[in-house]
């Protein structure tokens, strides 16, 4: 293994290191930001400068992010010194609390994962189908008897994949108000550590509150299974809430965001909306999906590791104790795998795309994601087929400012 730098590899001077994240283009929203693109072609392992003056490596090329993915050199546990923190409330989050199993490196993380990885399979994911379905044709019914314009994101994306979290765990829906705006706090990087630490703080009495509920009189969900596990002695109280936190808030908030995102995107492009709207076939759907996801990769800011050892990614070494970040935009959007990765193409095979991450530590919840994708962009588009926005472009605002991408607001008509 060699230090030294080549073509591939490159470590900025002092001075010349970009700022991470980086904006993205106005008139492109839905493209990665373009100087990591650049980034991306001209030096794809480099540094870049974070919110505390730290500079982590920025592994932009799928081939090396996906080794990196699998790599147990490579820790998520925030804890270490090194880690690359998206914000002061993130790293003041992990300092007051113990991680989730998010968080977590093998084995401890497997052991947890098991714990809630049956709900979640796709033999009992694809079980829902109807019941999201359901709920989808409820909320779209709601929507059409009301005023317009409507906004998208309360009158659908929101609630729909809120509402169905609430059910697989068994938190009643009308809380939802509750846990949405104290969700969203976790996911902005402007959030301050008090702000953030309010806020997890009234989640997590809540979930404690929900789990005592639930060891009285259990029922057929996620929360008495792990208030179960807790008097089995496999988890404590606080760790159970904090699982609980991780499945409410990641439940709702990143599949809320890509519904949007993605119902904007195909108004954006009307031909691929057309094919979506017009199938018969669930397979074109659900290739929709895949390429939806990987056009727009709403977890925009990266997936953050600490190297434990050295580690070479494009040439260059990486050495232990450095902060790395793999932002699966670039990834995503590389010709190499992807041809005219800046077409939206509905036909594409886009399956080997890194919008869930890759290796282990990979969303779980992704075949419920899936799912509530494929019945949302099936049937929206079949029901309200002259739907179009009810705002110019350039006044939609989007979620430059989380870790997960979206827009605030969606106003449409019909």
């Amino acid at each position: 293994m060699s230090d030294t730098l080549t073509p591939a590899a490159h470590e900025e001077t002092d001075d010349a290191v970009p700022e991470f994240p980086m904006p993205r283009a106005a008139d492109c929203p839905f493209a990665p930001p373009p100087e990591m693109m650049r980034l991306h072609s001209e030096h794809p392992v480099s540094r870049v400068r974070l919110w505390d003056g730290s500079t982590p490596w920025l592994v932009t090329r799928y081939a090396d992010q996906r080794a990196l993915y699998g790599d147990h050199r490579l820790s998520v546990d925030p804890r270490l010194p090194g880690f690359p923190h998206a914000s002061a409330a993130f790293q003041d989050a992990f300092a007051k609390n113990p991680p989730s199993f998010l968080n977590m490196d093998d084995p401890e993380h497997a052991r947890v994962r098991r714990m809630v990885t049956a709900p979640f399979t796709i033999k009992r994911v694809e079980a829902m189908r109807p019941t999201v379905q359901r709920m989808t044709d409820d909320f779209i019914d709601t929507m059409l008897a009301g005023p317009r314009p409507v906004d998208l994101v309360e009158a659908l994306a929101l609630p729909l994949p809120s509402l169905v979290i609430c059910e697989l765990l068994g938190v009643p829906y009308d809380d939802h108000e509750f846990f949405q705006s104290r969700s969203k706090v976790g996911v902005r990087r402007d959030a301050t550590p008090a702000e953030s630490r309010a806020a997890t703080g009234e989640l997590l009495t809540y979930l404690d509150e929900q789990l005592q509920a639930k060891l009285a009189h259990p029922a057929d969900d996620m929360l008495s299974d792990l208030a179960g596990r807790t008097r089995a002695g496999e988890l404590t109280r606080h760790e159970a809430a904090m699982l609980g936190l991780l499945l409410l808030g990641s439940g709702h908030e990143t599949t809320a965001n890509m519904i949007a995102l993605g119902v904007l995107a195909f108004l954006e492009h009307p031909d691929q909306l057309a094919v979506v709207r017009d199938t018969d076939d669930p397979q074109v759907v659900a290739g929709a999906v895949e390429e939806m996801l990987r056009y727009l990769t709403v977890v925009h800011n990266g997936q953050r590791r600490v190297a434990l050892a050295d580690v070479e990614a494009g040439g260059q070494v990486i050495h232990a104790g450095d902060g790395v970040i793999i932002p699966g935009a670039t990834g995503n959007w590389e010709a190499g795998h992807f041809p005219e990765p800046d077409r939206l193409g509905v036909g594409r095979d886009a399956r080997r795309h890194m919008a869930f991450g890759f290796r282990v530590h990979q969303c779980l919840g992704q075949p419920l994601a899936r799912l509530e994708l494929q019945i949302v962009y099936g049937t929206l588009f079949r029901r309200v087929p002259t739907l179009r926005r009810a705002a110019d472009l350039n006044r939609i605002p989007f979620k430059n400012d989380g870790v997960v991408y979206g827009v605030y607001e969606l106003p449409v008509t019909w």
